[in-house]
């Protein structure tokens, strides 16, 4: 898994500009995601990388385009210091693995890490460090690990 770092208030809008709001594919989304902050992001991200990011990440809107465009471009997890609470919503809905971790200023961009979501461990291969995170509850888990709220619902039964 290879490190986006963003910083402090990332909002919706740097996520997806609202100007590629015109769908809800996540791969189109994808295409645009962080257009205005970092162009480079879209052709760059890879399937499984992640994005460290520090206090209030997702603040703005209550549109999950942002998270769906997150997913769309193959993220497997956000980790930050705190989420806004309609972002974290949205994310776990859709199935967009989030931890609230202290590691802004542990993990750097282009390090190496493995997520043991069940233990709440994060492996930084690159350091040989360790950094422990409250789990989400079992259920939140499972709810993840079906793809989100309607396919956990669908199939769980």
């Amino acid at each position: 898994m290879r490190i986006w770092k963003f910083g402090q208030n990332v909002d919706t809008d740097q996520i997806i500009p609202a100007e590629y709001l015109t769908t809800g594919n996540a791969k189109k989304l994808a295409a645009h995601a962080f257009a205005k902050v970092r162009p480079e992001f879209s052709k760059e991200v890879k399937e499984g990388d992640v994005i460290v990011a520090g206090e209030n990440f997702g603040c703005g809107s209550s549109r999950e385009h942002a998270p769906r465009a997150l997913l769309g471009a193959g993220i497997s997890c956000v980790i930050a210091r705190s989420f806004a609470r309609i972002f974290f919503r949205n994310s776990i809905n859709i199935g967009l693995h989030l931890i609230e971790a202290d590691v802004f200023d542990k993990i750097e961009e282009g390090d190496e890490i493995e997520i043991n979501f069940d233990a709440g461990v994060i492996k930084n291969f690159t350091k040989n460090e360790e950094y422990k995170f409250k789990p989400l509850p079992e259920f939140m888990q499972k709810l993840l690990d079906s793809g989100g709220l309607i396919p956990y619902l669908v199939f769980a039964q």
